[in-house]
């Protein structure tokens, strides 16, 4: 394999959620690495009465120009509503979560929709912190936005590219960060990290430009 600098990540914005009326977009990544093709997160495919507060917009992958059979390996960065909602696109196969994750989303009341996380013939792989998923390409845990999250770490000769769920949900949480996640993925030093709620990736010189 060359450079894993050449690693491109594709966002795809598969909704828009209107929290007192704010728009904040969802998006899902796409890895495509030369072993595997990689989907971090799947974003929502339907409403439910538990987040119509949020009035949703929907623009689900399997209705968008987006092959699903194509996906190797799902990663769920943790398992919020907007984050597992597609999971079932992807019946058999592999669906790494940390183990605390799926622990707290199937015995925490009110912490996600569980029909969402659990539909028939899911295949979850529980991690337990660290683990290198393929060459180059690592998850981490990063407690802080829930005690399960995790963050995908892709190695490049400019530094890590980090796809990072809501480890930060906003870009100022970078800037100044607080949470272990958050610090976690700052001490790495990434060239660029991409987060579900923004629509570009934070990188060292976001905040300068702003």
């Amino acid at each position: 394999m060359n450079s894993t600098a050449a690693i491109p990540v594709t966002a795809v914005r598969v909704a828009e959620l209107l929290p007192e009326g704010e728009p904040m977009p969802v998006y899902v990544h796409i890895i495509d690495h030369p072993d595997a093709r990689v989907l971090v997160d799947t974003g929502m495919t339907q409403l439910h009465p538990a987040v119509a507060d949020m009035d949703p917009r929907l623009y689900p992958l399997k209705e968008q120009d987006f092959d699903i059979q194509s996906v190797d390996i799902v990663v769920n960065t943790h398992l919020h509503f907007d984050h597992c909602g597609g999971n079932h696109l992807f019946v058999g196969k592999p669906i790494y979560v940390q183990r605390q994750e799926l622990d707290d989303a199937r015995n925490q009341n009110d912490y996600t929709i569980p029909e969402w996380v659990d539909p028939p013939g899911m295949h979850y792989i529980p991690v337990d912190g660290e683990l290198e998923l393929l060459p180059g390409l690592r998850l981490l845990s990063a407690p802080g936005h829930t005690r399960g999250s995790q963050v995908v770490v892709i190695d490049g000769d400019e530094g890590p590219t980090i796809i990072a769920g809501d480890t930060a949900v906003w870009f100022d949480q970078l800037d100044n960060p607080r949470t272990e996640g958050q610090l976690l993925v700052r001490s790495l030093n990434p060239a660029m990290v991409w987060l579900t709620h923004e629509h570009k990736p934070w990188t060292p010189e976001t905040k300068a430009s702003r």
